[in-house]
């Protein structure tokens, strides 16, 4: 019996590495059985960092948060429940893997780099004006708004549809994966990068 820990005892790590250099430090790896600890292995100090990428993306589940600052329907529908959340992230690792005959943990870990906005703009103030102006994403946020990215395109596509919420995330983390522009997260970033670059 292999005294291995694998994420939810099934899958391992073995060969999965995160390519992007500027995201190694911030995409955690470290297997638990159950990926629901409250992070209290972690520490105080960019705690946030050293939580599992799995267990980040069912916390991130509970709040699925707002779009152009308005409060989405589909929030009523995220009521913290943590084995709602737990069950649909499973449920959706189990499909990717149905879908793509890969380890779904790489898979995944591949979705968040590919959805990982390199740039973003900020608004600065200069003689009495406005102007956007176009910045590097810290490392830490972009790992956070790929997960937001992920989740709100999950509510949006589960929102007046038959489907369940791990399909939609499974498709949603599938289309990140292979880069297609039918996921929000990655139509966000390419937009999020195309205005940098026109503030620049």
């Amino acid at each position: 019996m292999s005294s291995e820990v694998k994420f939810f005892n099934r899958w391992g790590i073995e060969g999965i590495e995160v390519e992007d250099p500027g995201l190694k430090a911030y995409i955690t790896l470290t297997p638990r059985f159950v990926p629901k600890t409250g992070a209290r292995y972690a520490g105080l100090r960019f705690y946030k960092s050293k939580i599992s990428i799995v267990e980040r993306l069912i916390n991130k589940l509970f709040v699925p948060g707002h779009r152009g600052k308005k409060h989405k329907i589909t929030s009523g529908h995220a009521v913290g429940k943590t084995s709602n959340a737990y069950n649909a992230v499973y449920r959706a690792l189990e499909i990717l893997e149905q879908r793509t005959g890969e380890n779904p943990i790489k898979v995944l870990v591949k979705a968040v780099e590919n959805a990982a906005p390199r740039e973003e703009i900020v608004s600065i103030e200069y003689g009495g004006a406005r102007y956007p102006k176009a910045v590097e994403c810290a490392p830490q946020r972009r790992v956070d708004l790929a997960l937001r990215n992920f989740v709100i395109g999950t509510y949006n596509r589960s929102f007046k549809s038959k489907k369940t919420l791990a399909e939609c995330l499974a498709e949603e983390l599938l289309a990140a994966y292979r880069l297609d522009p039918s996921s929000f997260a990655i139509s966000k970033k390419v937009e999020l990068e195309k205005q940098a670059d026109a503030s620049r």
